[in-house]
């Protein structure tokens, strides 16, 4: 069994391996995989793409979901004493929690694979359903230029990840106050817009929005460059905030293309962390 935490617990030899059992789950979708395996899952209410493709993927394999929100984690009880139980009846756990350390807490304790569903700090397996979409478009993914546009945020952290993990070339730009340290940096959009050959982005919370008005992606600005940029937002996204509205509608734009196989991950990622 393997756990799915950051990024770094798997090296670039295991992500090809997870992308070629997407490939297959996308071959055999009812592969009955899971058949007489539990799973756990703790996510909060507004979860949907992640929590619908967990869920999913689990039945369409044969497994069974017991779902409980986030909050139920939120008490007196210790962790040790809470996963203790849940070894001894469940074959896997996907937890969405904001704080990290206690997904890390949790993993201390398990006999059976956790998987970091998000945190405050990073989006796992969010990271390698992208890096799988660029995987399908071009195998030279790896080699492409990646530049954030967004805060200090889950994104961003777990993007930095994947450029440690996988030997991805990335970039930030943002407000100084907003950097996310160890990585490049470029305040002037529209220069770093230049070094890009894949542009992400993520929500901003309310008291960020103003701070970015200058960074918002538009159409003009992803075809400024002259290259074929490749457009990705993390939802949720919000036109006329971190995005414009032709920037989503524009030919740059693959989220929607890139999140549909995200099923076929989250049940690779599953199957990996269960079986390896």
């Amino acid at each position: 069994m393997r756990n799915l935490i950051t990024l770094n617990d798997i090296s670039k030899e295991e992500l090809f391996l997870i992308f070629d059992k997407a490939d297959y789950y996308k071959e055999k979708p009812f592969d009955k995989r899971f058949d007489e395996k539990c799973f756990v899952l703790f996510f909060p209410e507004s979860s949907i793409r992640t929590r619908v493709t967990f869920e999913r993927g689990i039945a369409d394999l044969g497994g069974q979901s017991i779902l409980f929100p986030s909050d139920s984690l939120n008490k007196k009880e210790d962790y040790k004493d809470v996963i203790g139980y849940l070894n001894n009846w469940i074959d896997c756990i996907v937890i969405r929690y904001n704080d990290l350390e206690v997904i890390k807490r949790l993993a201390e304790y398990s006999e059976k694979p956790i998987i970091n569903g998000l945190s405050n700090l990073n989006h796992p397996c969010e990271i390698i359903t992208d890096l799988y979409g660029l995987y399908k478009k071009d195998n030279n993914f790896l080699k492409y230029n990646y530049l954030y546009v967004g805060a200090n945020s889950n994104i961003g952290y777990a993007w930095k990840e994947a450029s440690e993990a996988f030997g991805i070339s990335f970039m930030q730009s943002s407000p100084d106050e907003y950097k996310i340290e160890g990585i490049r940096h470029n305040t002037d959009i529209k220069e770093a817009i230049k070094y890009a050959d894949v542009v992400i982005t993520d929500s901003l919370s309310k008291d960020r929005v103003e701070a970015f008005k200058s960074y918002q992606i538009t159409k003009e600005l992803l075809i400024s460059s002259g290259k074929k940029i490749i457009f990705n937002p993390c939802p949720p996204f919000y036109r006329g905030e971190e995005v414009s509205a032709d920037a989503i509608s524009s030919e740059c734009f693959v989220g929607y293309v890139f999140k549909k196989p995200l099923i076929n991950v989250q049940k690779a990622i599953m199957d990996f962390c269960i079986f390896s």
